[in-house]
């Protein structure tokens, strides 16, 4: 999910496509390491502790 994030991004900033895809990296980004610091305290969400 945060390399998803990280590709969306870039390709918003670079290629001539609509804004909203750059917000929806951000948006996959922070969400993704959102999911990962919980993973690393121990705190599983949906009953995994690890996102890949």
């Amino acid at each position: 999910m945060i390399i998803l994030g990280i590709i969306l991004i870039v390709v918003g900033y670079v290629a001539p496509v609509p804004a909203f895809v750059a917000t929806i990296g951000w948006i996959l980004l922070v969400v993704g390491l959102i999911l990962t610091v919980l993973g690393a305290v121990g705190r599983g969400v949906g009953g995994r502790k690890t996102y890949f």
